[in-house]
Formats: structure tokens, C-alpha cells, sequence
């Protein structure tokens, strides 16, 4: 991720949860890219929206755990993202985990 980048943009208060026209926010990118820096500074704004879903019902906790990322995926959940919320196919984070660790880390959170 570009760090530098996206410090600048929250220095000049640019909206930590805006949209893209997929309707997904920064935080869906970085979590979806495995920019595991780019999250914590994302988790250091007040105002971040976790749980937001984009046009396909996808959140940042679907994105990590399809994309195989356990490290952010254990972010995400420490910080309260919900595992309760399905995609526009029905689908939980935990049915998109394509590895065995995310998998664990979400059946762990909801048991």
C-alpha cells in the first residue's frame, strides 16, 4: 500500500469512508490487497466504518478471508467487525475463507 499516500490524504481530512463506484472503502482495498499497514493506519481513525458493504454485499471481513489474509482477518475481528453479515449470494466472511486459518479465526468468533 502506499502509506505516505494515504497519511496525506487523512491529514487533509479527506473521508476515511468514502466510496468507490463499486461502492467499497479504503479499507475494503487494503484488507482485500493484504496491506496489512494500511489497515492499522485505517483502524487509527475514529470514525472508520468497519462493517460497511459495497454493491455486492461484500465487507472487509469478506475481502480478507477470500483473499487468504489470517493476519488481517484477527484485525478486523479484534476490533468488532461483524461475522453475522451476508453478501448479496447469502455468504458469510467464513464462506468465502480460502484457507484453513481465516477459517478458524471466524468459526472461533462465532462459536
Amino acid at each position: 500500500g502506499n502509506l505516505s499516500w494515504l497519511r496525506e490524504c487523512l491529514d487533509n481530512r479527506v473521508g476515511v469512508n468514502g466510496l468507490d463506484k463499486a461502492g467499497s472503502t479504503a479499507l475494503y482495498w487494503a484488507c482485500h490487497g493484504g496491506h496489512k499497514d494500511i489497515v492499522e493506519m485505517l483502524f487509527t481513525q475514529p470514525n472508520i466504518e468497519l462493517n460497511q458493504q459495497n454493491k455486492l454485499g461484500d465487507t472487509a471481513l469478506h475481502a480478507a478471508a477470500w483473499k487468504g489474509y489470517a493476519d488481517i482477518v484477527q484485525l478486523l475481528l479484534e476490533k468488532g467487525a461483524r461475522t453475522d453479515l451476508r453478501n448479496n449470494e447469502k455468504k458469510l466472511a467464513l464462506d468465502m475463507a480460502t484457507n484453513a486459518a481465516c477459517a478458524s479465526l471466524l468459526k472461533k468468533k462465532e462459536g
